[in-house]
This record gives structure tokens, C-alpha cells and sequence, in this order.
């Protein structure tokens, strides 16, 4: 019984059961450090569909991330504890949707290094706005975000409900990320990452599912921005700054590309170094560099991606060995 439940579902399942017992240890795991990788690694989810499913590589993922961590951050600000923080988070989420139609209807006609630039500049764009625009603060930011109250009843002001709602949250982003991929959907995004000519002979609208893709990913990205926003109460450039677009690149190649869950482990690594080294000033940019080079040099398939690998190799031996 327990062999027909998806590898994916089983991994999520041993991730999440011991997850919802950190509130019960806090000297362990501080609580708002975990939800911050839950929503960093609901993040790299977001981008290792456009770029490990699909072959896109983006650089503006972080217009998604911040602006609507952005708005959901304004909503809560300026109408006060009161406003129901599904609809501010939801709000972001369609914000995030509309620029990632915007940019993905332009970046998606072209291809390669034309595509990342076309994302980069678009990303520059949306920074820019949020420098001159006087409601996201500027350079301080948002803070002093409310959680609010979940369903008009919870609050989330309390960090052990804001935890489990943020818990809530990342299960459901990474089982919308599986059921993307092992959908007839993210098969032939699949095929357009491996063969592009040979899914449009096949008869595949390529640009179009290429722009539905990209479409999926900033939803996924701005969910991850708005809660992120709820749970440091916190929205600052850095979340909009070409930096954060790397650094999810960086989580997603640590982890693994194409890997259901590698990314959310890069996450955790990267989050773990920036918080716990953060004394050190910037000399974490240096560290968050040679770990960089070191996986693109040594661990190219990511911790996850090589330890699969090692797994398959490992099986195949064995096979070989039975029928020799």
C-alpha cells in the first residue's frame, strides 16, 4: 500500500511530519527561520518549473516575489488588521500573474540569452517603479506588516498560527508543483525543454505554453512573496533587486534542476548560510559565490540531482550484477 503513494507525496510527507513539531522546540528551530525557507523554498518551486521543467532561464522572478509581497503588504498596511488576509494574499498573487503576463508575452518570442535579458530588463522596470513609488516606502520599505486574522478567527499574529498557516501554504505549492509536472501539461513542457522543433511539428502551440508556464510560476512566486511579506512583516527593494532573482537561481542549481524537491533543499541551504552568517557582513556574498562555483564545478546536477544519480547508477549495477 505504502509503494502506490508517489515518491513525491512520500518525501513531503517525512519533510512535513517532523516540520509539525518545531513549534514544540523553539532553542532547536526558531519557527519564523522555518517559515522564512517554507517560503523561500516555495520560491525556488515556483522557478525550477520555468526553468528545470521548461528550459527557460529567467531573471525577473523577484518582480513577482516582491511586488506582491508588496501589495499584500499595502492592503494589510493601509486597511488595517480588519482586512481578510486571503484577499491580500490573493491580491498579490494576481498581481504577480499580470506582470508575469506582461513580461512573459514579450520575453517568450525570443529564446535563450535574448529571453534572459528581456526578463532582466523588465525586472529592472519593476524595480525602478518601486524605488519612485512613494506607497512602497522607497528605500525603508514596508514594515510593521499585520498578519491579520486567518478566516476572521485565527490569529496570525501569534507565531505558532502563523507557522502552521505558512506550513499550510508551501504543502499546497509543492503538491500544485507536482501535479504540474506529472501532468500531459508539464509533459510537454518537458518536450519543449528537450526538443522545441520537435514539439511544434508535433503540433504543440509553443509560445503558448510557454507563456501558460510562465504564468504558473509567477502565481507560484507571488504566493511565495505574499506570505513571506505576512511572516518577517516585511517587504523591502531587496525582495524586487536582481539579487533575489539570482539567489533562487543559486537555491534551484543547489538543489537540483528538474527535481521535485531539490529546490526546496538549495533554499534551506542558502537561507541557512545568509541567516547564520550574517554577522559577517559582506563577506556572505563571497561565501554565497564559491558555493555557486562550486556546484556548477563539482555537483552539477545539484545535491539532489547527484544523489539520484548515484541511486540510479547503484541500481543499475545491481541489475547487471543479477542477470550476469
Amino acid at each position: 500500500m505504502f509503494k502506490s503513494i508517489p515518491m513525491a507525496v512520500r518525501i513531503l510527507i517525512a519533510l512535513t511530519l517532523p516540520a509539525l513539531l518545531v513549534p514544540l522546540f523553539p532553542q532547536v528551530l526558531y519557527p519564523v527561520f522555518v517559515m522564512k525557507v517554507l517560503c523561500y523554498g516555495l520560491f525556488a518551486l515556483a522557478f525550477n518549473v520555468l526553468i528545470g521543467f521548461t528550459g527557460l532561464v529567467s531573471f525577473g522572478h523577484a518582480a513577482f516575489f516582491g511586488w506582491a509581497g508588496y501589495v499584500t503588504g499595502i492592503l494589510m498596511v493601509r486597511l488595517g488588521p480588519g482586512m481578510p488576509v486571503e484577499l491580500a494574499i490573493a491580491a498579490g498573487v494576481l498581481v504577480a500573474v499580470a506582470l508575469g503576463w506582461i513580461i512573459g508575452t514579450l520575453a517568450i518570442r525570443r529564446t535563450g540569452i535574448y529571453f534572459a535579458m528581456i526578463t532582466l530588463a523588465l525586472s529592472q522596470i519593476a524595480y525602478f517603479l518601486a524605488v519612485q513609488l512613494p506607497w512602497t516606502g522607497g528605500e525603508d520599505g514596508l514594515q510593521g506588516i499585520p498578519r491579520g486574522r486567518l478566516l476572521g478567527l485565527i490569529d496570525l499574529s501569534v507565531d505558532n498560527h502563523m507557522y502552521y498557516f505558512t506550513l499550510l501554504i508551501f504543502v499546497l505549492g509543492f503538491l500544485a508543483t507536482y501535479r504540474i509536472v506529472h501532468s500531459p501539461f508539464g509533459q510537454v513542457l518537458k518536450a519543449l525543454r528537450d526538443n522545441e522543433p520537435r514539439a511544434t511539428s508535433l503540433g504543440y502551440d509553443t509560445d503558448r505554453c510557454k507563456l501558460y508556464a510562465f504564468l504558473l510560476s509567477a502565481a507560484l512566486a507571488g504566493l511565495a512573496g505574499s506570505t513571506k511579506a505576512l511572516v518577517l512583516q516585511l517587504n523591502s527593494l531587496n525582495d524586487v533587486m536582481l539579487s533575489t532573482s539570482t539567489e533562487v537561481l543559486l537555491m534551484t542549481l543547489l538543489g537540483g534542476l528538474g527535481t521535485g524537491w531539490g529546490p526546496v533543499l538549495g533554499a534551506a541551504i542558502v537561507v541557512s548560510i545568509q541567516d547564520h552568517l550574517a554577522a559577517l557582513g559582506g563577506i556572505v556574498t563571497v561565501i554565497m559565490g564559491f558555493t555557486f562555483i562550486i556546484c556548477v564545478s563539482f555537483f552539477r546536477k545539484g545535491v539532489v540531482g547527484e544523489w539520484q544519480a548515484f541511486l540510479a547508477r547503484r541500481q543499475a549495477a545491481s541489475q547487471k550484477g543479477e542477470h550476469g
